[in-house]
């Protein structure tokens, strides 16, 4: 059997589901697949307990494709960026600096939301989409391109013609490798623990972000659960080490998570299970092909550091819908491809070399390391031009 689509969307996590929703919402006819079908309930197994940060430029993409509204009472804001270096002899913050949204903006740098949630609301704006269809369970096997369309087989023995292919399917990418793109991967030897977590001191709205080895330890608001504040962490480790403190049992794991949290929430009650997570930097050497686009980490994969991922994805998104606007009779020709290739190359390159340089500079184990890397954020926080540059182009803005 052959179908037929304006654009197929090859990925149903948080990236492909918004990209389904924003062309859906322009217009065009969308299948969208993916071969797991999304877990929407915080405690079912599998749940996806990584939250993402939509910062200021991603709001009018949401807006604009309907989902916002749905999204809107579920957002902790991000009104503050506080970054900790405790890197010295005991866990005790010896450098703090807060990167404030009112000294650049009159809004948060963004809102924060849990992953699980994102998919349920995002499936529910889908589903008042009448021109598109998601498909959960059914996976892309087979690429064929050529000048006028592309044809894709799927693992429900169906084949879909389309002008459009959106590669959206993970770092493993099956439509990356089925188009013969390469792409280069860093291994860091690092994984990363995500989970919830209440506490007694309010967050107010703060972003904190902890320096010491091993990776940061990062909490981010989200709204109260059960009556306390609660934040979602993503605690980075090298390899080894997460996993022992993945085997720890609760009473050793809180308190393992308190002393790496420095104290400064108070005692940290673990409010979910906890997953792991391998942390590499992955970038491809092409952001398009004959009939496809690659997009999110099927064209890049950082490290969770400055809420860059899904960011740089949304990006990829925004870039590429309006090229398929102002080419609304094919979106997937030559000319728009090449557009959408040059627009945004430059920008993923610097951003997944900065973040790997950030990776590498919070994995730092040696003291006089250490040291170098509170120095360094000292100075840059000082000087006033300079700080709020940093904080335009961590947003994405100029």
């Amino acid at each position: 059997m052959t179908e037929s689509c304006d654009i197929l969307i090859s990925g149903g996590g948080i990236a492909g589901l918004t990209a389904a929703a924003a062309f859906g919402s322009a217009g065009f006819s969308v299948i969208c697949v993916d071969p797991a079908p999304p877990v929407t309930e915080r405690d079912a197994e599998g749940s996806d307990l990584r939250t993402t940060a939509f910062l200021q430029p991603a709001r009018a993409l949401l807006d604009e494709c309907g989902l916002w509204a749905r999204l809107d009472d579920h957002a902790a804001p991000l009104d503050v960026m506080r970054i900790v270096d405790a890197g010295g002899e005991t866990y005790q913050p010896r450098l703090t600096r807060e990167f404030r949204s009112a000294d650049i903006s009159d809004q948060p740098f963004g809102w924060n939301l849990p992953n699980w949630l994102l998919r349920r609301e995002m499936l529910a704006r889908l589903e008042a989409l009448p021109n598109v269809d998601f498909r959960p369970g059914t996976a892309t096997t087979r690429l064929f391109t050529r000048e006028g369309e592309a044809r894709v087989g799927l693992s429900d023995g169906a084949t879909l013609r389309t002008r459009l292919v959106v590669a959206a399917d993970g770092r493993e990418s099956p439509m990356r490798r089925a188009a013969g793109i390469d792409v280069h991967t860093t291994r860091y030897g690092q994984k990363a623990l995500a989970f919830a977590t209440t506490h007694d001191i309010p967050h107010d709205n703060v972003s904190t972000e902890i320096h010491r080895s091993g990776g940061p330890f990062t909490l981010v608001p989200l709204p109260d659960w059960d009556g306390r504040p609660s934040s979602a962490v993503v605690w980075m480790e090298r390899g080894p080490r997460a996993k022992e403190l993945l085997a720890l049992d609760r009473p050793a794991f809180e308190a393992a998570m308190t002393e790496r949290s420095c104290g400064l929430f108070g005692p940290l009650t673990l409010a979910s299970r906890r997953t792991i997570w391998p942390i590499i930097s992955q970038s491809a050497a092409r952001l398009s092909g004959e009939r496809i686009a690659l997009m999110a980490e099927a064209a890049h994969v950082v490290p969770p550091i400055g809420a860059q991922g899904l960011n740089m994805s949304l990006r990829d998104l925004r870039c590429l819908l309006d090229l398929a606007q102002a080419h609304r009779a094919d979106p997937g020709t030559a000319q728009v491809l090449e557009a959408y290739h040059a627009a945004r190359i430059r920008d993923v390159e610097l951003r997944v070399r900065g973040i790997d340089l950030l990776n590498r500079a919070s994995m730092a184990g040696a003291q006089p390391l250490r040291d170098a890397r509170a120095l360094g954020l000292g100075a840059l926080y000082g000087l006033a031009p300079v700080r709020h540059t940093l904080m335009r182009m961590g947003l994405g803005v100029s």
